[in-house]
């Protein structure tokens, strides 16, 4: 059994992927090929935004979001402990400092009800504070109207952390559309994921497509040879567009079928006590890039992976340790963050793909559940 099933979906499409890296050999525009804008213009229109800007991986679309602020030392923003170290990582990179608010125990996402404190204590801690990056953890969208109101007031700019929920939905709209500039990721393992790193940038505001298609060229301006800014060497690669292409053909229906294998985790592991299943709040929907849960304790997690194991039944952690608690970040604070302490040493991820048979999602959950009853403090 596979954890994510990339194998069996590249079975059914093949030989149209095939097709179309066929027509990347032979028209041979490797950089910045017309699949490039193929595919930003289809997800554009997916998403429901002005402009799609496809960049070489998730990371770096959310630096080049913050470069298009011109982000900098002596800057802040306010962010999740409880996330991939991308997030968090692009903010230090620029010379920033992130500034965290602890998440809700249920969605993972951040506390958007703690966020005005937090704007307070920077305040009189000093900070200029910039923006704020909520992330769509595990693909379900943050509470984007109380964010965005927030931002307002406080003359803020919201960047969306979608890397992990391209493809859900927050009150009748598409993650990617939900704050002044999204940033998606197409790593292999994500809802929609190509055969290497790929990201992309969504926003409405033509300025900043403008900026950040200049920063992802290196900061090229009229001609190849003119420089406006400083900015990277950021590009899609045209072969990954392709494949994106085709990827994107049945990604409609793989939302749906991840739908079903949600509602049967939900359904099954609900039924526990000692289980937490995720709860999605009202008028939206996860692309479901992991289903998460939490049982009691680390020594209870650990017993039911090793269960699942011998059952060749593999599990995941997402995240183990939270970004504060980071060698890589011991510098940047010494507060603590309890929620996201607390679900690090409770959760795990059980398989979650489109391909999962009803077989295995009953070997599955009747597995997992088996594995709580004999556990022993």
């Amino acid at each position: 059994m596979q954890f994510i099933d990339l194998k069996t979906q590249q079975q059914t499409i093949r030989k149209k992927i095939a097709a179309r890296l066929d027509q990347v050999l032979d028209h041979g525009q490797y950089i910045m090929g017309p699949e490039i804008s193929e595919l930003e213009k289809q997800l554009a229109a997916f998403v429901g935004c002005d402009h799609a800007i496809a960049v070489s991986s998730g990371t770096d679309a959310l630096l080049l979001a913050l470069m298009c602020y011109d982000i900098g030392p002596g800057d802040a923003i306010i962010t999740t402990p409880f996330t991939f170290i991308s997030t968090v990582e692009v903010i230090c990179l620029l010379g920033a400092t992130p500034v965290f608010v602890d998440i809700d125990p249920e969605t993972y996402n951040i506390d958007s009800s703690a966020i005005e404190d937090t704007i307070n204590d920077c305040k009189n801690e000093s900070y200029n504070l910039r923006g704020i990056i909520p992330v769509d953890l595990f693909g379900l969208p943050a509470d984007y109207d109380l964010i965005n109101s927030i931002a307002r007031v406080h003359n803020l700019f919201v960047i969306e952390d979608a890397a992990q929920s391209f493809g859900a939905i927050y009150h009748d709209r598409r993650a990617g559309s939900l704050a002044d500039i999204a940033c998606t990721s197409f790593f292999p393992a994500k809802p929609l994921g190509g055969y290497g790193d790929g990201g992309m940038c969504f926003t409405n505001n033509d300025a900043h497509a403008e900026k950040i298609r200049s920063l992802m060229l290196h900061g090229q301006g009229g001609h190849r040879y003119e420089h406006k800014h400083i900015g990277i060497n950021g590009r899609l690669d045209t072969i990954q567009a392709a494949i994106l292409l085709e990827k994107f053909e049945i990604f409609q229906e793989e939302l749906n079928e991840r739908q079903i294998v949600a509602e049967h985790y939900t359904r099954n592991f609900k039924k526990h006590v000692s289980i937490v299943t995720p709860r999605i709040p009202f008028d939206c929907q996860s692309s479901w890039a992991q289903y998460a849960i939490q049982v009691e304790n680390a020594a209870q997690r650990a017993h039911v992976q090793a269960c699942l194991k011998q059952k060749d039944i593999p599990t995941a952690i997402y995240y183990p340790i939270p970004i504060h608690q980071q060698p890589a970040f011991k510098n940047i604070t010494n507060k603590r963050y309890p929620i996201s302490e607390s679900v690090s040493q409770r959760i795990m991820s059980v398989p979650m793909h489109p391909y999962l048979t009803v077989e295995q999602l009953s070997n599955i959950t009747t597995s997992f559940l088996k594995a709580l009853g004999t556990f022993e403090e």
